[in-house]
C-alpha cells in the first residue's frame, strides 16, 4: 500500500477536505503511478511529496520524494538528495520514477 499526500500550488495543505491525499495498492509486479500537481512551496521547505509505504504484514516507511534542481533543496534541513524524483518529460506531461524496497 502507498499513502501519498502533499501541498497544493499555493503551498497550502488541506486540513479540512483532504484534497490532494489519498492511498492506494500496487499492482501483481509492485508497479503504481498516480496522476497529480506539483506541490507548491511553503516557508522553510523545499517541494515534495510525502509518502508511506508498507508491503503486506511490514512495517511502514514514511519518507518525502523531492524535487531536482530545486533552489530550495539546499536550505530544506531534511532534504535528501537519496530521495530524487526521477522525472522524465512525456508526450501528456511528466512522469517522475521512484522504485522503493520495502522488506
Amino acid at each position: 500500500m502507498i499513502e501519498l499526500w502533499h501541498a497544493d500550488e499555493t503551498g497550502t495543505y488541506d486540513n479540512n477536505g483532504y484534497k490532494l491525499r489519498g492511498h492506494q495498492f500496487t499492482d501483481a509486479e509492485g508497479k503504481w503511478w498516480f496522476e497529480t500537481i506539483v506541490p507548491g512551496l511553503y516557508p522553510g521547505r523545499t517541494r515534495h511529496y510525502h509518502v508511506k509505504v508498507q508491503r503486506p504484514g511490514g512495517n511502514v516507511l514514511t519518507t518525502q520524494l523531492y524535487f531536482a534542481d530545486e533552489p530550495d533543496n539546499r536550505r530544506d534541513r531534511i532534504f535528501n538528495a537519496d530521495l530524487l524524483l526521477d522525472i522524465k518529460t512525456t508526450s501528456d506531461g511528466k512522469f517522475g520514477r521512484y522504485d522503493f524496497i520495502v522488506a
